[in-house]
């Protein structure tokens, strides 16, 4: 199972230079599984920048994947990840997510550089 950080969505939809790290990620539609905050932060950012018919459309590719609302019981567990790991609120929700479906986090936030069950890639500037 992969969840895909929300820098990774932006970063595969912009065809990035890491595009091509998400890639494999994001087009296994049957391991992919999407935090329900991704799609708020993806929509958000496309809609600003590229208008509400380009956010829509990434918005369709992600609901491909199996979503994941951040229920009651996932955000108690996010507060222990960010306390754990002196991260922010969506990063820790990103990795709770994951963390509970048994996923991989795919990401370039360097806040996960060094966690074990992450794959991290460097962002270029």
């Amino acid at each position: 199972m992969n969840v895909v950080d929300s820098c990774g969505w932006l970063e595969y939809f912009a065809d990035g230079s890491n595009a091509g790290f998400f890639a494999p990620a994001i087009e296994n539609l049957h391991e992919l599984v999407v935090p329900s905050l991704s799609i708020y932060e993806v929509y958000k950012q496309v809609f600003r920048q590229r208008g509400e018919t380009n956010a829509l459309r990434a918005i369709a590719v992600m609901l491909q994947g199996k979503v994941v609302a951040l229920d009651a019981s996932l955000a108690i567990s996010a507060a222990k990840v960010s306390l754990e790991f002196g991260i922010p609120m969506a990063d820790s929700v990103m990795l709770a997510t994951a963390d509970s479906v048994g996923a991989t986090l795919w990401t370039q936030d360097a806040d996960f550089e060094d966690v074990e069950r992450v794959r991290y890639v460097r962002k270029d500037h």
